[in-house]
């Protein structure tokens, strides 16, 4: 066995779509918790049989905190086991937001993050991280082959199908890219709004100059957390007089009550890709992903375009 997509049982539809786009073999991490909040993780490997030399390991970092000790105990426990490469795919990749200190003593997670993964991988892939004063993944993660793929193409697709000569807009200026992006892939007319932060859950909205009057307006973003962002622009927009507000947004993160905010703010359909597991999830990013891994897999390539 060269190389096998590793998976844990809450990601395991995702993972297996990946690994059958990939071509690979795909095996569950048993997982166990113990009372003290402790974890024992088992590989799916017979004891007396060789560790594959390339290991792909699937975990997309919502809840994150716990699942970076998983990665830290399955690399350390696979390179000492014999595993010659390993690959993480992290479909959503926490702490990228904290890429400044704004006040004395704060820690900034986003290079700390990116350098324990790559103290433990030898590639990442993810997807729409939330990079907003560096360029490029790498600058975050120091690996050549750290890539960053976009959901905003196959979720302005899905758009196409779903609605007729909608408008994209982003909530605020940070989607600019995201819609942008969406937009190309369609033809769609976009703009993005302009939020002003007062706090976690307390956001104003400022619509764009666009006209927006009867029309079935999409809004777009890479994530969906509190929610208060979405609801405030969803509800700006139709008092405006917009005829719909859908939302499209790549990892839905939906933190507590996010969903319900966002319907009651008048949203009518919430699309997502799985990047992380929710019920809206409406776009697979298992071909885009396996693209991805197949170049970095590949003997003698070098970093996938991003």
């Amino acid at each position: 066995m060269s190389a096998c997509v590793l998976y844990c049982e809450d990601e395991a539809a995702a993972a297996r779509r990946l690994a059958e786009a990939a071509g690979l073999e795909a095996r569950p991490v048993a997982r166990h918790r113990f009372p003290d909040d402790e974890l024992k993780l088992t590989l799916p490997f017979p004891a007396a049989g060789p560790m594959p030399g390339t290991l792909v390991i699937y975990r997309s970092l919502d809840r994150p905190n716990d699942k970076l000790v998983e990665l830290l105990l399955l690399a350390r426990h696979a390179r000492r086991a014999g595993a010659r490469r390993l690959v993480l795919v992290a479909p959503y990749l926490a702490y990228m937001r904290q890429d400044a200190a704004f006040r004395a003593g704060e820690v900034v997670s986003q290079p700390l993050v990116g350098e324990f993964l790559a103290e433990l991988f030898d590639a990442v892939i993810t997807v729409d991280p939330h990079l907003h004063r560096i360029d490029r993944l790498e600058q975050a993660i120091p690996l050549s082959q750290a890539i960053a793929l976009s959901g905003a193409p196959r979720l302005g697709e899905l758009i196409a199908e779903k609605r007729d000569a909608p408008l994209l807009i982003g909530p605020d200026a940070e989607a600019l890219q995201w819609v942008e992006s969406a937009a190309v892939a369609t033809g769609f007319a976009f703009d993005v709004c302009h939020k002003t932060r007062h706090g976690d859950r307390e956001v104003a909205i400022a619509l764009p100059a666009v006209e927006v009057a009867d029309r079935r307006v999409v809004l777009m973003d890479d994530v969906a957390s509190s929610g208060y962002t979405v609801a405030r622009a969803a509800q700006a927009l139709l008092a405006a007089g917009a005829a719909s507000v859908d939302l499209a947004v790549t990892h839905a993160l939906f933190a507590g009550d996010a969903l319900a905010v966002i319907e009651a703010a008048g949203v009518d359909e919430v699309w997502s890709t799985d990047c992380i597991a929710h019920p809206s999830n409406a776009i697979p990013m298992a071909p885009v992903l396996a693209t991805a891994l197949g170049h970095v897999l590949s003997p003698g390539t070098g970093q996938s375009p991003q």
